[in-house]
């Protein structure tokens, strides 16, 4: 009887496998370090250490030679379900022409794409009309059904009446609407918890719309704002209380003032930050996605305004850089095709002056911070992220890359191995 609860328990012992790799990058650490390996049983990291020691009898070998081992990569805004939207019509092609099935389908593509490419986690931020089919991908994932990260979703993000797509359509039609439609402080506060019940880690919603330039050096962009205060006063309070975090799309200060003053979590986009809101960001501890490529590819679609915006969110991102603003991992893929690897905006964010090894932990450590679980201070059971750095206790969420990517970040869009919770999903 004993012996066979011997054998039952072995059969059952998950298995433990040693990554080694030449170099290591810890999502962490201010350098990489030589010489160590990772010990993984079943999805978590067990041991980081020197290879010698850790490769014991029974332990499994994965030897990845010469290559640079990193965390797997977050990007903290994406659109799975959404596939390019250059123009307007690009976007209500997408609304009127394809169901949600077959939405989901093509996401289901999409999140495909994102884990081979080596982002192992990603924060979905809005399903563009296709209402709950985020979660949908999401537990299909962690079923096993579909490969693809690990998902933090927000299902339908929220604007009032008559501020968002699709619009300029007859009164006599009907169309698909792009978010939640809410107004006043109690409608919103009802539309939080359906989110929320029918599976939003995040809440978002439209802070501004109608972008345009001013000749005011403290305000170079200025928006009209949707919500009024006490609307989002309601929606961060509810979802704050309900322990979902809040990001806020604000393009221009008017917008992004309105979000900070309500509290949010993080600030998408952000072209037009300025000295002052960055002061009250880093205060608050307000996360910002700036989401730079996209703003780039749509420019040359859209026109107008669009292209005034990269130079001035060039120059924002320099100032938050100096400042002190977490800068955090989000690329808006989606809003461009799924076929662009989602790793090009690491160069973006070097070339405007990040460090290599800053904006590599922008889609790890500092992407993790901000997905962190909303805890109240104090808590004893409020756990930290489990993902974006290599150490004990972490999900086994592990990429390679061949060349040296502190050298040269592009590295980055040719992964070759990637391990997500200790199963390898892709290797050469």
């Amino acid at each position: 009887m004993i012996l066979a609860l011997l054998l039952v328990a072995q059969a059952a012992a998950p298995q433990r496998v040693l990554v080694k790799a030449a170099h290591l990058i810890d999502g962490n650490s201010e350098a990489a370090r030589d010489g160590l390996a990772v010990l993984v049983e079943g999805d978590r990291i067990v041991k980081v250490g020197p290879a010698a020691e850790l490769q014991t009898a029974g332990v499994k070998v994965i030897d990845l030679g010469n290559a640079w081992l990193l965390p797997g990569l977050i990007d903290a805004h994406t659109h799975v379900l959404l596939q390019g939207d250059v123009t307007a019509a690009d976007y209500d092609e997408q609304l009127l022409k394809e169901s949600i099935p077959y939405r989901a389908l093509r996401a289901s593509a999409s999140v495909r794409t994102a884990v081979m490419n080596g982002f192992t986690a990603i924060r979905d931020l809005e399903t563009e009309g296709a209402m709950y089919a985020d979660v949908d991908v999401k537990t299909a994932i962690a079923r096993g059904v579909i490969p693809g990260p690990r998902m933090f979703v927000s299902t339908r993000s929220m604007a009032p009446t008559g501020m968002y797509p699709l619009s300029g359509y007859s009164w006599e039609l009907h169309v698909p609407e792009g978010v939640q439609i809410v107004d006043g402080p109690d409608a919103i506060r009802k539309a939080v918890r359906e989110e929320v019940k029918y599976g939003a880690d995040w809440i978002k919603f439209y802070s501004d719309r109608k972008y345009y330039k001013t000749n005011d050096p403290q305000r170079p962009l200025r928006s009209w704002v949707n919500f009024t205060k006490p609307e989002l006063e309601a929606m961060v309070d509810e979802a704050h209380r309900l322990g979902r975090k809040v990001a806020a799309h604000a393009m221009a200060w008017d917008g992004i003032d309105a979000a900070l003053t309500a509290h949010v979590d993080s600030i998408e986009h952000g072209d037009g930050l300025t000295d002052d809101l960055m002061e009250r960001m880093v205060r608050q501890n307000v996360a910002w996605c700036p989401t730079i490529y996209v703003g780039i590819w749509v420019a040359q679609g859209r026109g107008g305004i669009w292209p005034d915006m990269v130079p001035m969110e060039r120059e924002a991102f320099a100032k938050a850089l100096k400042r002190g603003v977490r800068i955090t991992y989000g690329t808006d893929v989606g809003g461009y095709s799924w076929a662009e690897n989602q790793a090009k905006e690491l160069s973006i964010m070097v070339r405007y002056g990040m460090t290599p090894m800053a904006a590599i932990k922008s889609a790890t450590s500092v992407a993790a911070s901000l997905l962190d679980p909303l805890c109240a201070p104090q808590a004893a059971n409020c756990e930290g992220s489990n993902i974006g750095v290599v150490a004990p206790g972490k999900f086994a969420d592990l990429i390679a890359v061949d060349a040296d990517p502190l050298k040269d970040v592009s590295a980055l869009e040719h992964v070759h191995f990637v391990m997500k919770g200790g199963e390898v999903l892709k290797s050469r």
